[in-house]
């Protein structure tokens, strides 16, 4: 009796190695797949964050560009109605010359990123009803410099 016990504690023990390798394997597999995804969805964020934060300068060149009739030569930071901007998490600064708004990236955002910029062209069509944006980047990571131009418009 006492033998037949014994045997039946033995094939509860738990898991065995291969199985716990096996386990390791799979998370090691899965991390190494993840983070990395991970990591450029949240810098596509922080890109998409800092394009966010000059909405209120675009409305205003494109406000300031109706009441000129169509001429930018006066749509500049601090006049006509273009505000000045204020920093953020992401973006050190941002300005607007001639109705070009110039976004320049804080440190800390991503490799290829910290400190590069964006532009934003405007580009009135010909009824002066609507006003598209040439957006160009010179960072350097090329999952942000994808996100950023891909709805930029030809000039």
């Amino acid at each position: 009796m006492k033998s037949l016990k014994i045997a039946t504690r033995q094939s509860q023990a738990g898991f065995t190695l291969i199985e716990l390798m096996i386990v390791v394997a799979i998370i090691g597999i899965l991390a190494a797949v993840a983070i990395p995804t991970y990591s450029d969805y949240t810098v596509k964020a922080k890109a998409a964050n800092a394009i966010a934060s000059v909405d209120s300068l675009k409305t205003a060149v494109a406000v300031c560009a109706q009441e000129a009739s169509g001429v930018l030569d006066t749509c500049d930071t601090n006049s006509n109605g273009v505000p000045p901007f204020t920093a953020t998490k992401e973006v050190a600064s941002a300005s607007v010359t001639d109705g070009v708004i110039t976004l320049t990236f804080n440190s800390g955002v991503a490799a290829g990123v910290d400190g590069t910029t964006i532009t934003f062209k405007p580009h009135l069509n010909t009824d002066d009803t609507t006003m598209r944006w040439t957006i160009v980047s010179t960072a350097t990571n090329p999952v942000v410099k994808d996100a950023i131009e891909k709805n930029s418009t030809a000039s």
